[in-house]
Formats: structure tokens, C-alpha cells, sequence
């Protein structure tokens, strides 16, 4: 799948029923945030078997989500390394969702904000007293809930600019300055319902009465 601006739509089903696998989200998001692994590696890191970890990691290439990175060991010899292949991947608008793809995309993103939810949870509770494991960083959660009335254009471009944000950030290995640590960043917008929409501006004339 080659880049391009404004992202890689994947439009095949089975692309998208390989990332719906749980186990292969927990293996293309271990390599992503950790670099490239052995199959072996990424089965003691995730409670999994050789074998069937080495059969995701090759549907996940079938699909050019991950790719060899082969490297010598101690010896001279070559173990199968995997890494993850960075890019910008869009998925379909739900609009042009056939059936068969609105079901997949409803299973992978269940998956994906139980596994967010998680992992915000468990960090939280990692924190503890004096920060925990995370020390400084303990207080490193960002966190905004906010609304704002935007037109689907502008919606969209406000899409495009958080992603050209996040890609501001973005350097290689090599350029990382000390102290850096990976930092998981979500955005999530989605529009009210009608009904909804006309009680959050109730809501927000109380806030604002309540204030003065």
C-alpha cells in the first residue's frame, strides 16, 4: 500500500479483517511502540505461542502491515526479525461501508477503545503514590473534553490538522532527544444527535449562568 497525501484508504476486506484480529493488533502494536522483534520475542512479551504468533505476523505482511527486517545474531546467523510499517491509514467513511465491511469495522473498533480504555486504566492505577513506575510522568495525562460547532468540512479539516500536528512530532530513532518516551495520543470526534445537541446548549447556558 503506497502513501499518499491525506492517507492510505484500505478498502480490502480481508486488510481489514486481519487488523480486527485482537491478536494481531496486540503484535502490530507491540512492534510499533517497541521496534522490530523476533516471533519468539513477541510471544514471551504477549502470552502466545511461537508458531501461532509467526502465522499473524504473516498475515500481517500479506497486507504490508509489517515487514521482514532481517538481522544477524551472535555467529553469523539470520533470524527473522519483524517491524512494524509506519503510514498513514484511513479507513472507509461508514457511508461507503458495505455490510460486510461496517461489521468488521464495528468488531476492530470495539477492540480498539476496550484495549485504549485499558491501557489508560491501567497506567492510572500505575501512577499510585509519588508516580509510581512512571514517576515524573505521572502527571503527563493530557486530557480535554470539549465541544465545538463545526461544518462536515470543517470537521474534516480539523481531522487533517490534528494529523499534521501529530506528524510535527514525529522523528527518527536517530533524532530523539533524551528523556523522550512514546506518548499515546487519541483524538475522538463524532457529532451529537440532533436532540442532544439542543440539550448540550442548555447545559452550556446553565454553565455559563452559574459562573457569573
Amino acid at each position: 500500500m503506497a502513501e499518499k497525501p491525506g492517507g492510505t484508504e484500505i478498502t480490502e476486506l480481508a486488510a481489514l479483517k486481519a487488523l480486527a484480529q485482537p491478536r494481531r493488533r496486540q503484535i502490530l502494536q507491540r512492534l510499533t511502540l517497541h521496534g522490530p522483534a523476533t516471533s519468539a520475542i513477541l510471544a514471551r512479551a504477549l502470552a502466545l505461542n511461537t508458531g501461532a504468533t509467526s502465522y499473524h505476523l504473516r498475515e500481517l505482511a500479506r497486507y504490508g502491515f509489517v515487514e521482514d527486517a532481517a538481522a544477524e545474531e551472535p555467529g553469523g546467523r539470520r533470524a527473522r526479525w519483524w517491524r512494524a510499517v509506519p503510514g498513514d491509514r484511513r479507513f472507509p467513511p461508514r457511508s461507503r461501508q458495505s455490510p460486510e465491511v461496517r461489521l468488521v469495522m464495528d468488531e476492530l473498533n470495539r477492540h480498539a477503545y476496550a484495549a485504549d480504555l485499558a491501557l489508560f486504566e491501567r497506567l492510572q492505577r500505575d501512577s499510585g503514590e509519588s508516580g509510581g513506575e512512571l514517576g515524573e510522568w505521572a502527571d503527563a495525562f493530557a486530557y480535554s473534553r470539549g465541544s465545538v460547532r463545526l461544518t462536515l468540512q470543517e470537521l474534516r479539516a480539523f481531522f487533517e490538522e490534528f494529523i499534521a500536528l501529530m506528524n510535527r512530532y514525529k522523528r527518527s530513532d536517530a533524532d530523539i532527544p533524551p528523556g523522550a518516551r512514546t506518548v499515546h495520543t487519541r483524538l475522538l470526534a463524532f457529532p451529537a444527535l440532533l436532540q442532544s445537541a439542543a440539550n448540550d446548549d442548555a447545559d452550556d447556558n446553565r454553565r455559563e449562568t452559574d459562573a457569573s
